[in-house]
């Protein structure tokens, strides 16, 4: 049943201490709540036990804390961890805990769904059914957090928003995500381990430039040739490459930070030379690496990993141009957890 009270999380910090003067208890009650409610994470009002059970029960009648739940966890044999999380609504999101030998990363949704249509993600098969909150973000990360801690014994070192959702149709959420996620009063992370995927919107490519963001800017490329990125991603259509081009210029004027370019090599799309030569150019314009992902098949055939020939042709061809390129095996494919697969799969 849903609840008609406020969720005190929408609340600022002023918003709680000017509440509590309102009850006639003092602002600094605010403060505290604030603290429960962000930097230790606290789900329930009676975990917040150095406020009195008068004022815990004066919460509990005006305020929820709508957070999310760990529906259900996989773990890879990789030691990937994928999470269905269940949303105060019922919906289900997933996110990603991704192991290396020097790092965790948390790959988080921003959306239920997406707004696009990139043809070979499994996620853009489903509607999108609404943006996820600033709260919805960072406890996606808190949870992740605790399982880096639980199964790797260290603490989460770095956020891709490269999970379910376009980040950037969900702009003043994101970023009020990553205020919370890198301030003193919330976990404390730093912008530079944060990196934001879009699949390329140039307006709000230009307004987090103006925004000055601190934290970095990843672009699913996949191709540098206008007809052949619309058949990979038709709202390339809307989105041209000469549009991107501009607004990666401006992003780079503005910021003075170099961008990664995401890229698929797909057999018998994007796999020749005329390929290969196009991202070059592409890459010519602001300075930037290339990260080719291995391909997640999602069933219907569509697409299929090119040889690796004409992935090591990429990569011979970026490194005669002095273009920075790796190639991210994928991860944590045994539980539909890889880049590309995430699709609430039961």
């Amino acid at each position: 049943m849903k609840s008609d009270k406020k969720d005190i999380r929408s609340l600022s910090k002023e918003q709680l201490r000017e509440f509590f003067t309102s009850i006639g208890d003092k602002p600094f009650r605010g403060n505290q709540v604030y603290e429960w409610l962000w930097s230790k994470g606290a789900h329930t009002f009676d975990g917040m036990t150095n406020i009195s059970k008068e004022t815990r029960a004066h919460l509990e009648d005006n305020f929820v804390i709508n957070h999310i739940e760990v529906d259900s966890l996989q773990r890879s044999a990789d030691g990937t961890v994928k999470n269905a999380v269940k949303l105060h609504d019922g919906l289900i999101v997933e996110s990603v805990l991704i192991p290396t030998n020097k790092r965790t990363t948390a790959c988080v949704s921003s959306q239920v769904g997406c707004s696009l249509d990139c043809k070979f993600c499994a996620t853009a098969k489903l509607k999108r059914m609404r943006n996820l909150n600033p709260d919805e973000i960072y406890d996606q990360v808190v949870a992740i957090d605790k399982e880096s801690r639980l199964y790797h014994n260290r603490p989460l070192s770095n956020i891709v928003f490269m999970g379910m959702g376009e980040p950037l149709m969900n702009y003043k959420n994101v970023l009020a995500s990553i205020e919370k996620i890198t301030s003193e009063e919330g976990l404390g992370m730093s912008p530079k381990r944060i990196v934001v995927s879009t699949s390329g919107v140039p307006k709000m490519i230009k307004k987090m430039a103006d925004d000055d963001v601190k934290f970095n800017l990843a672009v699913s490329l996949h191709s540098a040739i206008q007809e052949t990125r619309e058949q990979i991603m038709p709202f390339a259509k809307s989105f041209t490459l000469t549009d991107l081009k501009e607004a990666l210029e401006y992003w780079y004027q503005q910021t003075g930070k170099s961008v990664t370019y995401e890229y698929i090599v797909w057999g018998g799309i994007n796999d020749k030379d005329v390929d290969v030569k196009a991202l070059v150019q592409f890459c010519s314009y602001i300075p930037c690496k290339v990260n080719i992902i291995e391909y997640n098949p999602i069933d219907d055939g569509e697409f299929q990993q090119a040889e690796n020939a004409a992935i090591d042709n990429y990569i011979s061809t970026l490194e005669k141009a002095r273009i920075p390129v790796t190639v991210r095996r994928s991860r944590g494919k045994d539980i539909d957890a890889a880049c590309g697969q995430l699709a609430n799969k039961a």
